[in-house]
């Protein structure tokens, strides 16, 4: 089968490789009809995140189940379904609790061996772990490209929105608008946010976040700080979602937040910064981090979907061949596509 490997940093290639068997009763196979490349991929492309060459990469997937083990029985033989970025077993202090991201035996796709040695799904087929519970079939009617972002993208997103508690009438900064950014813009208003200020450099996605009801904020352009403060009665934010993962966009976030407001770093952290802890300590603000709980979300999150309350359709920008992987991979890092979907 082919896939497409990490081999150095800004180097991925498609390969051929040997296709993956069941490994357990709770397993299955998924032919893969349509993977993302998600920013976090980016990490491992510029080799912020370290990872063995050859390994297969990618963590968002649709396709159609070929094979199940005995002890599955949420989805079988034939089944289009959407996975999960990560797997989790479901019997841990922490999935006993619902964080299953958390699982003490979970483990990723497509990140090596420091996240369980699970291979990738940007590939003709995957060896899904846990199925039960990785898997979810795919409502009638929505898109293999749209039912994708459920398993990371709009899971991410909601996660980042649930998280900080926000509600009817409350206001919002989202820092970063990528994929996971548009998404939790999309995912405050649908959980009733008055005021949603979304903040980039690029223009583009600035119109995409205006367009979905929010103030587009340009952070050079404008004064982000007096323009969140009047719109705020001078207050800040109820919550500030860092969807970037650079120390800049945290500070900013903690200084956008109100007094007892909420700071969610959702954005990937792989190495060590400096934060002011005296401005989180004076305005008592509470920080929420840490990859998203998408297992325990995907089931509303796919819900809100599949009635079109949540639609990330707008954010797909590029349809490419697995084939043109290193081409998509130059592509999104020059950041010339918002999100590219790679199908066989």
């Amino acid at each position: 089968m082919r896939a497409v490997t990490f081999q150095a940093p800004g180097e991925v290639r498609v390969d051929e490789k040997p296709s993956p068997e069941l490994e357990g009763p709770g397993d299955a196979l998924v032919r893969v009809e349509a993977s993302g490349i998600c920013g976090s991929d980016l990490h491992i492309y510029h080799g912020r995140v370290q990872i063995e060459p050859g390994f297969t990469i990618g963590h968002e997937f649709v396709g159609t189940v070929i094979a199940a083990g005995d002890d599955v029985t949420r989805v079988a033989e034939g089944d289009r379904v959407l996975g999960t970025y990560c797997t989790a077993c479901g019997d841990c202090f922490f999935c006993r609790r619902g964080d299953f991201h958390k699982c003490d035996h979970g483990r990723v796709f497509g990140h090596g061996a420091t996240l369980g040695s699970l291979q990738g799904a940007q590939a003709e087929i995957l060896e899904v772990p846990n199925a039960d519970l990785t898997l979810r079939l795919v409502p009638e009617g929505v898109a293999d490209e749209v039912a994708l972002f459920a398993g990371d993208v709009m899971g991410t997103g909601y996660h980042a929105v649930v998280e900080t508690g926000v509600g009817e009438g409350d206001s919002v900064a989202v820092l970063g608008l990528g994929p996971v950014g548009l998404c939790a813009v999309q995912a405050a208003s649908a959980a009733g946010a008055a005021a949603v200020f979304a903040i980039d450099t690029v223009p583009e996605r600035l119109a995409v976040a205006e367009s979905f009801g929010a103030q587009p904020l340009h952070l050079t352009d404008s004064d982000v700080r007096k323009e969140v403060k009047a719109g705020t009665e001078g207050r800040g934010v109820d919550a500030a979602i860092d969807a970037v993962g650079h120390p800049d966009a945290l500070d900013l976030a903690c200084r956008l937040a109100r007094k007892a407001g909420t700071v969610s770093a959702t954005g990937v952290y792989a190495e060590r910064i400096e934060m002011h802890m005296g401005v989180i300590w004076i305005k008592a603000l509470t920080l929420k981090t840490g990859h998203a709980n998408v297992i325990k979300h995907v089931d509303p999150v796919l819900e809100a979907i599949s009635s079109g309350k949540l639609d990330p359709s707008p954010l797909v920008t590029h349809r490419m061949k697995l084939d043109e992987a290193p081409e998509a991979y130059e592509i999104y890092d020059r950041r010339e596509a918002l999100k590219i979907v790679l199908a066989p």
